[in-house]
């Protein structure tokens, strides 16, 4: 998601970079890699991270010991390592690096230190730490606590000692990897044995750019790491945890209303997201935050409504009151489980347009026998070499210049031209020319998922 012009991953990497390193660890969804890696080739400066690639999330415990492993095999155990997650909005550059200069001074003796959000209201969203009481000074952590109750919250903030937990933490790897073999040994093991079985290479880049390392963990051993938080397994047990308060701006948006106070509000305290191509009529209208990401115009109107979300994107509609948007993960958890056994049913995994190495493909239409998508390739990027076992598929270039391969033979498409892949033909797209290439596909067959591909050759090693 862009939030001031730019995403929020972008952001979260640069506030990372104006302290001083380029050198980035990435932990994500195997699933998520192209998508990051098109986000990083915007950014004007990028670094070449390692990415952490993960089968299925195991929880910020199991994810911050790999990435610390990672860390001290490249650096040592002194390495100081700055914790990001990349879901924050944070203005003030300046003020955070001020911060985080701190935060390293007290980790590089020896201690494990964390952000703190001085309270601005009872939020029953967020974490709290206790401190002796709140002001500028870095101080010892006393203990933390779990997202409490509304009137819990006001006792709270009427103690003038706690702070909100930000998830954003600061320590060297050895530092925290002594906590886990002292207070989360089954962490650490666990970590370590998906670390010997995991390969790592670089990734191959056809445009030259910097080259980044790419670890691959083996299934059965990663899912074996505890589903547990970096603050049950370490920070709430741990001695030597100390908090530096924030003197910057600070929105955890992991949620819709956090979303809407970032943006500006009209007279009617109405926010819009993502509004291009989009014409949003609003009638008695108050509160309420409209996001559309649509592949062409669209008209949105509401009526007489308050305090609303609406999000709409080409594969899904939600509509929550703003007071109930936390529990969006309770229809992820019901989407999983009712797709549980349908691998054709992915939208708990990708999002409705998917990043490649090569570029974008959108669903735009599907019903039973056949599936429209929408493709781009960038200049000089081709599709792998592959085949279908259950479908044919109709290509009609509409913008851009490409050559498609069918069987052995080679033939170069315009934009209005045609081709026809038949069931079970090997077939390559390559963008020749100088423009992004955009393709209409038609798939037609009695299975469309994603995973009947047969990759013979691949420029991006994913054979």
């Amino acid at each position: 998601m862009k939030l001031g012009g730019r995403t929020l991953l972008e952001q979260a990497i640069s506030r990372g970079q104006a302290c001083g390193t380029d050198h980035l660890i990435v932990v994500t969804n195997q699933d998520h890699l192209f998508l990051t890696q098109g986000l990083l080739a915007e950014m004007a400066d990028p670094p070449a991270p390692h990415y952490l690639l993960e089968p299925k999330g195991r929880n910020t415990a199991p994810a911050i010991a790999l990435a610390a492993l990672a860390c001290r095999q490249q650096h040592g155990d002194d390495a100081v390592m700055l914790v990001l997650p990349a879901d924050h909005l944070i203005p003030d550059t300046e003020s955070f690096v001020a911060n985080a200069l701190e935060a390293a001074r007290h980790a590089l003796d020896g201690h494990l230190m964390v952000f703190g959000i001085q309270p601005t209201g009872p939020e029953t969203g967020f974490g709290y730490i206790e401190v002796a009481k709140v002001g500028r000074q870095t101080q010892t952590v006393l203990q933390f606590v779990e997202k409490p109750d509304l009137a819990t919250a006001q006792e709270y903030l009427a103690t003038g000692r706690y702070y909100w937990n930000s998830g954003m933490f600061c320590f060297t790897a050895g530092t925290l990897l002594t906590a886990l073999e002292q207070l989360a040994p089954d962490v650490l093991s666990a970590a370590q044995q998906a670390m010997e079985y995991a390969q790592t290479k670089p990734m191959s880049l056809p445009d030259g750019a910097a080259t980044p390392l790419v670890t691959r963990f083996e299934t059965h051993s990663f899912g074996k790491q505890p589903d547990i938080s970096i603050d049950y397994a370490v920070m709430e047990r741990a001695k030597n945890v100390m908090l530096v308060p924030a003197r910057f701006g600070w929105s955890d948006v992991g949620a819709w209303p956090a979303v809407a106070q970032a943006h500006t509000p009209d007279a009617s305290g109405n926010t819009l997201g993502a509004a291009e191509h989009i014409d949003w009529v609003a009638v008695n209208t108050t509160g309420t935050h409209v996001h559309i990401d649509s592949h062409g115009h669209k008209v949105v109107a509401t009526v007489g409504v308050k305090d609303l979300v609406v999000v709409d994107t080409p594969d899904a509609l939600l509509v929550t009151s703003k007071q109930e948007a936390q529990n969006v993960k309770r229809v992820v958890d019901a989407l999983k489980e009712r797709h549980a056994n349908s691998p054709q049913y992915q939208s708990t995994v990708l999002p409705p347009e998917v990043h490649r190495p090569w570029g974008t493909y959108a669903t735009l239409k599907e019903e039973e026998g056949y599936k429209v998508k929408r493709i781009t390739v960038r200049p000089g990027q081709s599709l792998s070499l592959q085949y279908h076992h259950q479908r044919a598929e109709h290509w009609v270039v509409v913008r851009g210049r490409g050559l498609v391969q069918i069987g052995d033979v080679e033939y170069p498409t315009r934009p209005g031209e045609y081709r026809h892949i038949p069931l079970q033909e090997k077939h390559r797209l390559t963008n020749t020319g100088h423009d992004e290439l955009v393709l209409i596909e038609v798939q037609c067959g009695d299975y469309l998922g994603e995973d009947d591909i047969v990759r013979l050759s691949d420029t991006y090693g994913r054979v």
